[in-house]
């Protein structure tokens, strides 16, 4: 029996799309019909991020939007923005429920008990205990796009970095163990899924639950995923410099199934900045993991996180920074203006950089990482790279991404979707995607 529609929308990061999409899983499996975030729903659902306070901001956004769609919707916010600020959400017109980290997932129990007098009266209501009573792991994969799947492996942060609230959002660090991990694979394999992108909040940790000793390592994680026979590829997503081993880097450079590509977050190249930030690491630690993965994998991707206008971040320091990442044989960096956030060390820290000041740095090192991601790009014209496309398409052109991570081009073929398929890289074109010559029966060159 239909119970009535849900919308979902998703703020942040790969972590919270897998989640969204558990959550969507659930809903159905009560027997609630899935519409998209455009069309119009009995309920909103927005799962938050709350890293910087422009995805506070779109939080309102989409609140209005999701009313505009549908006058007298159910506005349900769930995620991390809902476990730091609970009634600062519920004060948002329009928002009936806020669900925190751990209530989240018993969705379904709270959507369930929504009375016709719930929605009439728009009483205002919201469930957020407390992050450090927070002890199991909630397992959860993206599920709908066939080509590529998120798989979240290890949840929550042990780490005290000055700047930032996942700790408070997420908990203590927790992980899920490898033989349910694998049980997990299995479900995505089923499903036809040809890549898994592994992601976590600090996923090097994987192993640790809440301040054990680790019984499992990442490194004995991706041992075992090496041996399944289900899935063509894997990613590791955003991995810490200090806890990105040699083992790991060596295990990927022998890897037949896990790609050349990391991203691994630096946030400042400046020592006076890192040590500010409480990051656990200096830049040489950075600068020796990124040149032992290119001695070993030439052709590897490697992203970069770095943070602009940090509290005390001199012109000089952001020089420092700037030609540090340039000599870095990266390929591309996400850049993130500082922003303060409440309940963290750096909110109260002496001399704050003005916000100009702040996005003109973004701006340059945005600049810069155009510049990185093309020198990269060109090193493979010419040379041929195994593709997987994706569905996505504008009904003449279709897209997929190589083993490291260049974004290809070229004509749409139904019967390349979800396909790993051997292609000669012709030129960069002005968007900044690779134009390519697939090597099939039949060619197709971009203009």
């Amino acid at each position: 029996m239909q119970k009535g529609s849900v919308a979902f929308y998703t703020l942040g990061c790969k972590l919270n799309y897998s989640e969204t999409s558990t959550l969507g899983r659930m809903i159905l499996e009560e027997g609630y019909v899935i519409k998209p975030f455009h069309q119009p729903a009995d309920i909103y659902v927005i799962n938050t991020c709350s890293v910087t306070d422009n995805a506070d901001k779109k939080c309102k956004k989409v609140v209005k939007q999701a009313l505009k769609n549908a006058p007298g919707a159910y506005i349900i916010v769930v995620g991390c923005y809902a476990q730091l600020k609970p009634e600062e959400i519920s004060s948002i017109e329009g928002v009936d429920l806020v669900l925190g980290a751990a209530e989240k997932f018993n969705l379904t129990k709270y959507i369930t008990s929504i009375t016709e007098e719930d929605r009439k009266l728009k009483k205002k209501r919201y469930f957020v205990g407390d992050i450090a009573e927070v002890q199991t792991f909630k397992s959860a994969y993206s599920f709908g796009e066939r080509t590529r799947t998120f798989l979240k492996v290890q949840d929550g942060c042990d780490y005290s970095c000055s700047f930032c609230t996942i700790p408070l959002a997420r908990g203590q660090s927790r992980s899920n163990t490898i033989a349910n991990v694998l049980e997990n694979i299995k479900k995505i394999a089923a499903q036809g899924v040809s890549e898994i992108v592994l992601t976590g909040v600090n996923i090097g940790d994987f192993g640790k639950n809440n301040g054990t000793e680790k019984t499992e390592t990442f490194l004995e994680l991706v041992n075992n995923l090496e041996q399944t026979q289900d899935i063509k590829r894997f990613r590791i997503s955003s991995i810490e410099p200090n806890l990105l081993t040699n083992e790991i880097i060596e295990f990927v450079a022998g890897s037949e199934k896990f790609v050349p590509h990391f991203h691994i977050p630096l946030q400042s190249g400046n020592k006076k900045i890192l040590k500010l930030m409480r990051r656990r690491y200096l830049r040489e630690l950075y600068s020796d993991r990124v040149n032992y993965i290119k001695s070993l994998m030439p052709s590897c991707c490697i992203g970069v996180d770095v943070i602009t206008g940090f509290p005390g971040e001199t012109a000089e320091d952001f020089l420092d920074t700037y030609q540090f990442l340039i000599q870095l044989d990266i390929s591309y960096l996400h850049v993130f203006t500082y922003s303060e956030r409440a309940d963290t060390l750096a909110v109260s820290m002496e001399n704050v950089v003005p916000q100009k000041i702040r996005e003109e740095r973004t701006r340059q090192l945005r600049n810069l990482s155009d510049k990185k991601k093309r020198y990269f790009y060109e090193q493979f014209v010419g040379t041929q790279r195994p593709v997987l496309f994706e569905e996505e398409t504008d009904g003449e052109f279709m897209y997929g991404f190589t083993d490291n991570y260049i974004k290809v081009k070229t004509l749409y073929d139904p019967l390349l979707v979800n396909e790993i398929v051997d292609v000669k890289l012709l030129a960069v074109n002005a968007a900044g995607d690779m134009e390519a010559e697939e090597i099939l029966e039949k060619t197709s060159i971009l203009a």
